[in-house]
């Protein structure tokens, strides 16, 4: 008996970079790997589409449940796994097995505006496009909004919901007691791409090789905090700070560090192909990611934490959200209590000062611990329901 072919719904997905676009990305090569048939459903990407061996990828969401109910038609899709809660809709529309994956973040806030009318797919009202997705645009919140309430029952309708930390359930079921019952903390897995590189296990000389990599669009990530941080430390300790992302906060980031007076010990690099990513991070000797927790935003997981810990280094993180789960106290990082400035320049004087040491063979064998073969046979059984 042949496996079902899986549907994965994916708004998120390479060549854009971020976490959930790696989560997408780890998930489908292990479902390739266990020799179920996947095509995935995603946005166009303006650079093309990434090429996954044994998997089809059509760029054809547009973010709209009106315009993407087609998608759903496909009569080849067996059973299908949303990677956004934005998208769980499907297991309202249809009879098939349905599999969400939810991060945190996109049932906090949703935002996939993917209740707006599209009323530009009615007839002659193509010839205004243009003008009508800029009015649509005007009424985002809105629509996240409905589009937050709506999800409340759909993601009740699926067959099973895949939580990326035991954190993420809590908040989901605390939020939306209706899917009780529904959850499974399948965490997440480490992408192999991050252990196929040797890594020095001997005491580096030199200034503290000091990276973040995330987003520049989150105040939240506290990149500010920790340039801050640093500008404190610059006349005790020599080090090198690279910070790896873009957004709309990285002109503001680069003059804050000029303000500082740390412009020649920062760089930020923008976005990164993940051999050079790798390579960065393989020559580091300390990743920082001390986010915050918001009402409408916190860290689901952290899987750059388990990326930088397969690359032999330890992380700084605050104690809190999904970041607790990711790292590993005295193995592969360290916790501060909280994201204020003076908390992290004590993390980081203890650090350059030889109190906090890590072996970086421990850190890579922690990471090792995270599989997405785990994950996924999470969802085997829902998948194979549509077998029977």
């Amino acid at each position: 008996m042949s496996l079902p072919h899986i549907g994965v719904v994916s708004p998120e997905f390479p060549p854009d970079i971020g976490g959930v676009e790696n989560y997408a990305y780890g998930y489908v090569q292990a479902l390739v790997t266990l020799g179920y048939p996947v095509t995935v459903f995603t946005v166009a990407h303006p650079s093309g589409e990434v090429t996954m061996p044994g998997v089809s990828i059509r760029p054809e969401l547009k973010l709209r449940r009106a315009l993407d109910r087609s998608v759903i038609d496909e009569p080849s899709i067996d059973a299908w796994h949303a990677m956004n809660a934005t998208y769980s809709w499907i297991a309202e529309d249809c009879s098939k097995p349905v599999v969400v994956s939810v991060h945190g973040n996109d049932f906090i806030g949703p935002y996939c505006p993917v209740l707006s009318p599209a009323l530009y797919r009615f007839g002659p009202l193509w010839r205004w496009e243009k003008p009508l997705r800029a009015l649509e645009k005007k009424f985002d919140h809105y629509w996240k909004q409905k589009t937050a309430l709506r999800l409340q029952s759909w993601l009740a309708e699926a067959d099973l919901i895949l939580t990326n930390s035991l954190y993420t359930e809590k908040v989901l079921l605390e939020k939306i007691p209706r899917c009780k019952e529904k959850t499974r903390p399948a965490l997440v897995g480490l992408d192999s791409f991050f252990l196929e590189v040797d890594i020095d296990s001997s005491v580096q000389q030199g200034p503290a090789r000091l990276i973040s990599i995330t987003r520049l669009a989150e105040p939240r990530k506290n990149i500010h905090k920790v340039l801050e941080a640093l500008a404190n430390l610059k006349h005790d300790y020599a080090f090198h700070y690279t910070v790896i992302g873009e957004g709309y906060a990285k002109q503001e980031l680069e003059e804050l560090a000029l303000k500082l007076g740390l412009a020649d010990r920062v760089d930020f690099t923008g976005s990164l192909p993940r051999p050079s990513l790798r390579a960065k991070l393989v020559e580091s000797d300390l990743f920082i990611l001390t986010a915050s927790v918001l009402p409408t935003s916190h860290e689901g997981f952290g899987l750059v934490y388990l990326e930088a810990a397969a690359c032999g280094v330890p992380s700084l993180a605050v104690e809190q959200a999904g970041a607790a789960e990711a790292v590993l106290p005295g193995i592969s990082g360290f916790f501060i209590p909280n994201a204020e400035t003076a908390a992290i320049t004590d993390a980081l004087r203890d650090f350059m000062g030889g109190k906090q040491t890590f072996n970086s063979q421990q850190c890579r064998q922690f990471a090792r611990q995270f599989s997405w073969l785990s994950v996924v046979e999470k969802a085997i059984p829902i998948y194979n329901q549509a077998q029977i």
